[in-house]
């Protein structure tokens, strides 16, 4: 999993992994002595930032010995990846894979009927989709025997507001070359963003062909108790009035009744050798592009 999303917090691995923190912790110290995993600490003007994990180098060879590769074929470099410690797009990505993690801290609460059966990454969705759309995230849910599936958009409040909207213009490019509509999610960090984000987005779907085939919803923070658990009621189509209430992540179907319900899995070669993206242990199955003909794929 930290080979193919890149950076978890104590936290996020302890909702993938581990039933207590304490567990996740005494594991993980473990773990970092052996150079399995390196970890760092942001800097916080206020209060401290939990710690941070990333696949450090003994790690990396250890996932290449267990899936038959060399570990040049990983293409993993450690400097690489003790640089994201600085990169401006460390909170970006751990706030996108928050979203997912709550997803499988879910999955694992005793009643709960629900579960998250695929978890791309952006570079996963970039290797599929990248010629067309570059989604932070493919995800899909499923619950009482329906499945839910979704791209997901991550936006930290630091993009223009013209490129995210235009991006629907490539995710209508997208299911005109698929054949197959997804809904779109995305994330914003406050209310007001989300506001002027709608009209932005509710003007380009308007200037799109066939906007049925871009079904787009959105929430900000502070829309449920968590700002990171996208099961909850928190997600408001586009081109719907806020009073007309928000929707849980199981009833999106509701939302666009004319979508067909996801395919089943169908089995397909050419795929990564390293897919620890999946959670086990149904497979993913998003379209993926092969020259411009599509067919399902698992890993």
């Amino acid at each position: 999993m930290l080979f193919e999303h890149k950076v978890f917090t104590t936290h996020q691995i302890t909702d993938l992994a581990y039933p207590s923190q304490r567990a996740a912790n005494m594991r993980l110290l473990n773990l970092y002595k052996w150079g399995v995993v390196h970890r760092f600490r942001p800097h916080r003007d206020v209060g401290t930032h939990p710690m941070y994990y990333i696949l450090d180098s003994a790690g990396a060879t250890m996932l290449a010995h267990e899936e038959g590769i060399e570990p040049s074929a990983l293409n993993y470099n450690r400097d690489r990846e003790i640089g994201r410690a600085y990169s401006l797009q460390l909170a970006h990505l751990v706030g996108c894979n928050g979203l997912f993690t709550s997803l499988v801290r879910q999955s694992g609460q005793p009643g709960t009927t629900g579960q998250l059966t695929a978890w791309w990454s952006a570079a996963r969705c970039g290797r599929h989709w990248g010629d067309i759309v570059t989604p932070d995230g493919y995800g899909r849910w499923r619950q009482a025997g329906l499945d839910v599936e979704w791209f997901m958009e991550f936006d930290f409040g630091t993009e223009q507001l013209a490129r995210l909207a235009g991006k629907l213009v490539r995710y209508e490019r997208l299911a005109d070359t698929t054949g197959i509509t997804t809904p779109i999610l995305m994330w914003f960090p406050t209310t007001a963003r989300e506001v002027t984000a709608r009209r932005a987005l509710l003007d380009a779907l308007q200037g799109l062909r066939r906007p049925h085939q871009v079904p787009v919803a959105t929430t900000h923070a502070n829309a449920a108790r968590d700002p990171l658990d996208a099961s909850e009621a928190r997600w408001l189509p586009v081109g719907a009035t806020p009073t007309a209430g928000r929707t849980a992540l199981t009833d999106l179907p509701t939302l666009w009744p004319h979508l067909p319900p996801p395919t089943p899995p169908l089995e397909s070669a050419g795929q990564p050798a390293i897919s620890r993206s999946d959670v086990a242990p149904p497979r993913p199955t998003p379209p993926v592009l092969s020259g411009h003909h599509m067919k399902r794929a698992t890993s």
